[in-house]
């Protein structure tokens, strides 16, 4: 049996560490920096469930529980990509200030060795800080992630039936 892995990724942003942890933890807009997805909960509390939807609400692309939330110096969930069928993996994002911005380490922890989630995960983790970077420091997505976006709202439909939120109550 393989063993779960750790990935580690880690960029410095110029920007304040409550705007950094605002993109990670928004409610209220989707999230420039993590594929414009919905971060849906009750509350980011521990033990509260969340999840991020597409933008239009139709579509649960991630199931997870709040497991730490330290304004603005960490947020720390589970994960589980709802089209997969994988165990759970925790995702925690800690912010720390150094010389010339904030420092941003994103850890994935017990990642399912061989699975579709390990593979997303490990290409994502540089996707989600380089995205956040441009976020914070220029206000939004690259064009060329702009563009990707477009694409995800216009082809929604085509996402599994197994990720409609009416299957992933919240």
């Amino acid at each position: 049996m393989a063993e779960n892995k750790k990935a580690i990724f880690r960029i410095v942003i110029s920007g304040s560490m409550e705007a950094i942890f605002r993109e990670l933890t928004k409610t209220d807009s989707p999230q420039g920096a993590i594929f414009n997805s919905m971060l849906t909960t009750k509350g980011l509390v521990p033990g509260n469930r969340m999840q991020m939807r597409s933008v239009s609400g139709g579509h649960t692309i991630v199931e997870g529980q709040v497991m730490e939330i330290d304004p603005p110096r960490r947020f720390a969930h589970t994960h589980r990509f709802t089209m997969f069928d994988d165990p759970v993996c925790k995702v925690i994002y800690d912010l720390k200030q150094v010389p010339g911005g904030v420092e941003v380490t994103l850890t994935v922890e017990d990642m399912p060795a061989g699975t579709r989630t390990e593979k997303e995960m490990s290409c994502g983790g540089t996707t989600i800080l380089n995205e956040l970077k441009e976020v914070v420091e220029k206000g939004k997505p690259t064009f060329g992630t702009r563009v990707k976006y477009c694409l995800f709202h216009y082809l929604e439909f085509m996402l599994p039936k197994k990720t409609k939120s009416e299957n992933w109550p919240l």
